[in-house]
């Protein structure tokens, strides 16, 4: 992996040299614009209005718009001197526990490496953290934006999440949602049944992106020249009155024989002595 970010993580006087990498992938397909009289891609060019000439990457730079049509170049440095100090460090401002943030709050994760000679620090910290069960609310620039972000242990690893300003988030309440509902005791039961029955202990690897590999699989039959089959949609119903309970029944039973039809059989053993009988007092043991 190549680091995206190289700098220190910094609270009180303490600071460490560390390496940022991105700790996700895209895994989304690539598509081209084409002309579709010939299906040849479509290029795009940096054209300048003004001189009605395409222009070449080094002679393009950063501008903001103060006004229409009127605009101010911005530079690397410039951005530097708005705050030095935050586009080189991970400037760590407080301590919290992480169940007292909103998960609406998290964004992107990174991973966070030692350089060489931070590592009893990095390690020092990362341990202090999982023992306090605590998480480091820190400022830091990354691609030219102020970003929050935690320091999490995990494991091994120090991570970065960076997170969401207070005022990027919206307010739920212009949404019409349901105030107390009539919910019978029978149907809360019967919901909660539900719910214990599809419990899990949570495995990312058991889900993957099926949309992808599905276009990806349409994709395969255009090249081989085979044309995809679109499966027929299902008509939407009429709108009907919902039996909640009649609903939740039937749902519990069809999560029982799914989860019937996922477990392996069980099979009878029977533990045989040397003359093919059963010795005195075994059992029938049934393996799972």
């Amino acid at each position: 992996m190549r680091a995206i970010w190289k700098g220190n993580i910094s609270f009180a006087l303490v600071s460490i040299p560390i390496s940022v990498f991105s700790a996700t992938r895209k895994n989304e397909l690539s598509f081209h614009y084409l002309h579709k009289n010939d299906m040849s891609p479509v290029s795009y060019k940096r054209f300048c209005d003004q001189e009605d000439v395409e222009v070449p990457w080094e002679e393009i730079t950063r501008g903001y718009e103060y006004e229409k049509g009127q605009y101010v170049e911005i530079t690397d440095e410039d951005l530097d001197k708005a705050d030095i100090e935050l586009t080189k460090t991970i400037q760590i401002v407080e301590f919290v526990h992480e169940e007292e943030i909103d998960p609406l709050f998290f964004d992107k994760p990174y991973y966070l490496e030692p350089q060489k000679g931070g590592e009893r620090a990095y390690a020092l910290m990362r341990d202090a953290l999982a023992q306090s069960k605590k998480v480091g609310i820190a400022k830091v620039v990354l691609k030219s934006r102020e970003h929050l972000a935690a320091v999490k242990s995990v494991g091994d690893l120090m991570t970065l999440q960076t997170m969401r300003f207070a005022h990027e988030i919206v307010e739920p309440g212009t949404l019409n949602l349901p105030k107390k509902a009539d919910i019978s005791k029978k149907e809360m039961d019967l919901a909660n049944t539900l719910i214990d029955s599809m419990s899990e202990k949570f495995d990312p690897t058991k889900y993957k992106d099926e949309y992808h590999d599905k276009v990806l699989e349409i994709i395969q039959m255009k090249v081989a020249g085979v044309s995809p089959q679109v499966p027929a949609a299902k008509a939407p119903g009429p709108a009907k009155v919902i039996d909640l309970m009649e609903v939740l029944k039937q749902s519990l039973s069809e999560t029982k024989k799914a989860k019937a039809a996922r477990s392996p059989a069980v099979e009878e053993q029977t533990v045989v002595a040397g003359n093919g009988r059963s010795p005195k007092g075994s059992r029938t043991k049934k393996v799972r």
